[in-house]
């Protein structure tokens, strides 16, 4: 059975992350987020290229089978910013002991029905990743979070505290480029791709600001992966930086 639950007992954070705006707005979108042509269509279009390249930096960073199905079995992964858990499921049928987190408590209400429904055993809870005393993970994951937080360097922080010895962390974000501005934030929102309100350009974070913030707290990041679009290709990983990026980080 999985678990969604808000925090009881918390312990006080460096930081408050969470705007309520934002949670607000994504909680709105918690009973749609499951349907692939829904509000949420372009994060279930991005599903595979984000899963493929968690995948293989699983592969990369404990040498695992590369043709193993399971190769998180026996590891922990939290998902932060899990959404109702399009990417955390993913993770549990990868083999990992998974906790997702929130901050919105309609999505891990909704994360966690789904999860029931696929037989997944997966723990979700609402509520500031500082405040929740969860303990460390082999896999900290956290796509497309950092852009709506609060305190960001208070964020990274809290993924940091949050990542066992020898562990790996994975996380994606769009870039702040001309070209994520007119796309991403513009054309994206007008033509109904994402929802209105989703995106603030100015909280775009560009993978030298990421490099940073990781250094800030004894990690080293990866060489960025880009996710870019083409009409023949669609979404897809790339060398190309300007829309979206995704990285690896290790304790330095």
């Amino acid at each position: 059975m999985s678990d969604a639950t808000t925090p009881a007992d918390t312990k006080t954070s460096r930081g408050q992350t969470i705007r309520p705006e934002e949670a607000a707005h994504f909680g709105r979108l918690a009973a749609d987020w499951w349907d692939p042509k829904g509000s949420s269509a372009m994060l279930h279009r991005l599903g595979p290229v984000r899963l493929k390249f968690i995948r293989e930096a699983i592969d990369m960073h404990w040498g695992g089978d590369v043709f193993g199905v399971r190769p998180l079995a026996g590891r922990s992964a939290l998902d932060v910013g899990c959404g109702a858990g399009l990417l955390t499921e993913p993770l549990a049928r990868l083999g990992a002991d998974v906790t997702g987190v929130d901050a919105a408590a309609e999505n891990v209400m909704a994360a966690a029905a789904h999860a029931e429904g696929g037989g997944l055993d997966i723990r979700y809870m609402a509520g500031e990743i500082g405040d929740l005393d969860l303990g460390t993970f082999d896999l900290v994951t956290s796509m497309e979070v950092i852009e709506h937080v609060a305190d960001k360097p208070a964020f990274v922080a809290a993924l940091a505290g949050s990542l066992a010895p020898g562990g790996l962390m994975v996380l994606s974000t769009p870039n702040r480029t001309v070209q994520s501005r007119l796309l991403l934030v513009g054309a994206a929102e007008a033509m109904g791709m994402v929802p209105r309100g989703t995106h603030h350009w100015d909280d775009f974070v560009t993978p030298d600001e990421l490099a940073d913030l990781l250094a800030a707290e004894g990690l080293a990041m990866g060489t960025p992966t880009g996710i870019a679009f083409s009409p023949a290709k669609g979404l897809h990983l790339s060398n190309d930086l300007s829309l979206n990026y995704i990285v690896t980080a290790t304790r330095a």
